[in-house]
Parts: C-alpha cells; sequence; structure tokens
C-alpha cells in the first residue's frame, strides 16, 4: 500500500483539482523520506499541467493530518542501525519540499485537521490555504526530544506577536483552531465534516479559461462560504493562547532565556494547558531551549531560502551530538520517559556548546541551490 495517494478530481468545466493524502494512519500520518520523494515529482509536474488548477494536501483518517517527520528512522541512523547518510537526506528532502510548497504558484489547501506538529506544521505553514478543523491542535514539540521547531518554524515563529513563538517553541505548547487563526498560523475554520463538501464545491466552481482563471479566488470563495457555514462549530471552543497573551508576553519580556524561563516556572496557574506547558519546559532538553532562543534570535531577519539553509546546517549537527538520539530514545523508542540530557539544567550549557552546533558543516550548504 502507497504511503501517498494521488488522486485528480475532474472540475465540470474540464480542470483538475489534485489530492495528495498521506497514508500512513498507523504512524499518525508522519513525514518519510518515502512520501516526499513521491510528492516532488508529482509538484513539478502539475506546476506545468493546464488542468491543474489547485491542491489539496490532506491524510487518511480522522486523529492526525501530520503527527511530524520520520525521527525513529533518523534515531536508528544516528545509533548505527541505518544509513548514516538518511539524516542529511531526510532533512534536505524536507526543506525542499517545504519551501517548493512556500513558493508554489499554484493553490495549495491544506487540510489540517487533527493532530499537526513537527513536520506536519511544516506543510501547512507553506501551503497557500491553512484550514484547521475543531478537532486541531498544532504544536512545535521538538524540545521534548532535544531538538528545536525546523521545517521553516524559525521563520514563522519569529513572526507570531509577543513572544509568543518563543514561548510555543520552548514549551511545546498546544494551539487549536481559534488560536492558530488568531496568531496567523492557519487561516481558515472549517468544520470536520466538510471535508468531502468542499472537494465537491471545488469541482462544481467556476474556473475560468487561460489568462483568465483566478484560482486563488476560486478557492478563497469557496472556503470562506463553508468557513461561515461552520461557525457554530466553533463557538464554544476556548482559546488559551489568546487569554494568556498578556502573561505570554510579559514572561517573554526578559533579557536572557534562562530568566524567562524561570519566569515561566514561576507561574502559579490552575490552568491545564498553562500547567502541561510548564511541565513540558520543565522536563525538556536545556540544549533544546538554549538552542531554540539562539537559532530564533539569528534567523528573525533571514529570508526564507536562509531560514531553510540555516536549518538544514542545524539539524545535521544536532543529528552528530547525542541529545536529539537520547530524547528520541526515551520517547518514542524505550518510551521510559527518562531522558539523559547532557546537560542538568539550563545554566550548565554553555554559549560555546550551542555556537557549536550552530556552525555549518560543509563549506557550501546543500540548499544553496533553492531559487
Amino acid at each position: 500500500m502507497s504511503s501517498v495517494i494521488f488522486t485528480e478530481h475532474p472540475t465540470h468545466d474540464g480542470h483538475v483539482v489534485a489530492e495528495i493524502k498521506l497514508n500512513a494512519e498507523r504512524s499518525l500520518n508522519a513525514l518519510t523520506l518515502e512520501m516526499i520523494e513521491e510528492i516532488q515529482p508529482r509538484l513539478d509536474a502539475w506546476q506545468d499541467d493546464d488542468r491543474i488548477v489547485a491542491i489539496l494536501l490532506d491524510s487518511a483518517g480522522e486523529k492526525a493530518f501530520c503527527a511530524g517527520g520520520d525521527v525513529v528512522n533518523l534515531y536508528k541512523a544516528i545509533i548505527g542501525e541505518g544509513d548514516p547518510d538518511f539524516p542529511q537526506a531526510f532533512f534536505d528532502n524536507e526543506y525542499r519540499l517545504d519551501y517548493r510548497l512556500h513558493t508554489y504558484p499554484k493553490p495549495v489547501i491544506c487540510w489540517g485537521n487533527g493532530i499537526v506538529m513537527g513536520g506536519g506544521m511544516g506543510l501547512l505553514s507553506a501551503s497557500s490555504h491553512q484550514v484547521v478543523t475543531e478537532t486541531s491542535r498544532l504544536a512545535m514539540p521538538e524540545v521534548t526530544i532535544g531538538l528545536y521547531p525546523d521545517v521553516g518554524a524559525s521563520w514563522f515563529l519569529n513572526r507570531l506577536p509577543g513572544g509568543t513563538g518563543r514561548f510555543l517553541a520552548i514549551t511545546g505548547a498546544q494551539v487549536n483552531a481559534l488560536d492558530a487563526v488568531h496568531l496567523g498560523l492557519a487561516d481558515r475554520l472549517i468544520a470536520s465534516g466538510k471535508r468531502d463538501e468542499m472537494i465537491e464545491q471545488l469541482t462544481q466552481a467556476q474556473w475560468g479559461e487561460g489568462d483568465r482563471t483566478d484560482a486563488h479566488g476560486v478557492v478563497n470563495r469557496v472556503l470562506r462560504e463553508l468557513e461561515r457555514e461552520s461557525n457554530s462549530v466553533f463557538a464554544e471552543l476556548e482559546a488559551p493562547v489568546q487569554r494568556f497573551s498578556p502573561v505570554i508576553r510579559e514572561l517573554m519580556d526578559h533579557d536572557t532565556i534562562e530568566q524567562a524561563v524561570a519566569a515561566i516556572l514561576a507561574v502559579q496557574s490552575d490552568d491545564k494547558w498553562f500547567i502541561k506547558a510548564q511541565k513540558t519546559l520543565q522536563h525538556g532538553s536545556p540544549v533544546s531551549v538554549k538552542l531554540i532562543d539562539e537559532q530564533l534570535n539569528r534567523a528573525r531577519y533571514m529570508s526564507l531560502k536562509e531560514v531553510f539553509q540555516s536549518e538544514l546546517e542545524l539539524s545535521v549537527q544536532c543529528c552528530r551530538h547525542r541529545e536529539f538520539p537520547e530524547g528520541v530514545r526515551a520517547l518514542l523508542v524505550d518510551k521510559d520517559g527518562k531522558p539523559a540530557w547532557s546537560f542538568a539544567s539550563l545554566d550548565a550549557v554553555t554559549d560555546e556548546f550551542i555556537d557549536s552546533l550552530l556552525a555549518p558543516p560543509w563549506a557550501e550548504n546543500p540548499l544553496a541551490d533553492l531559487a
């Protein structure tokens, strides 16, 4: 069974809406190198195919759009049980796919239903039309595995207001649909039961011909109406990020990341969302926290191309150090929940160690050819 299903939905006026469905429900549609290598050539072909007016990116099952990248195979490669070249190949291809979607000329609708984490966030953020539903749970929880938010997160987290991006990165806190749209991490709130209706309306729409085709406008009109019809579904949904935004702004307004972390952990709260964020931060990798802070600082004024180049350098370096594989081991392989982090505390992590991880591992970046 293929890990990606490609379907062409003919429109009534002779065009096609192409669908890319991640098809690995058992692994919560975690993004694999095989998936990426299947998707890339389809995007290339569809860009030059005048029949294709829009692309839908979704997944099998209702639980998750995409819960992350293929970190277990990364772990195996790092510890010597797989191809030692796999980590660089995986990140290189994943970031190329993300960048391709960011710059794709045709509408790409991402149906971000259920869990959208890590690699899934990369796909969602790169799509031109970002749909979330009442079941959506967005997060970048890499702090729990000794990594950092990649897949372009150095770009999109830096653009969130009031220190929210840095807070979400170091706490791995989940963001629901209302908060996602409020923050700009998504742009449409549509009920989860309307996916098939969306496809039907896209195939019934008037797409026009040649230069008269306004594909982005057609997609906007369809999604706008479905969003209006979905209003009642989101009426009772809470928005914890919005509720805590003044607190988050104050907590992140410190001179050092150590001070900000201490302030977050000192808060006395009975709110489940905030307590979970505190616990994740407290048990996360001290290296990750320092790395997240420094990477966001360095990437603040980078172009999108430069962001992916810098993330490739950092991700490959993380695969050469024990922190990342140890985090994966504890959370996903042995599942003992007891990672032996390289440093006992945030204060113990040296600037020299962080600088070594951020140093380019090659003379020329493999993503130097991104257009």
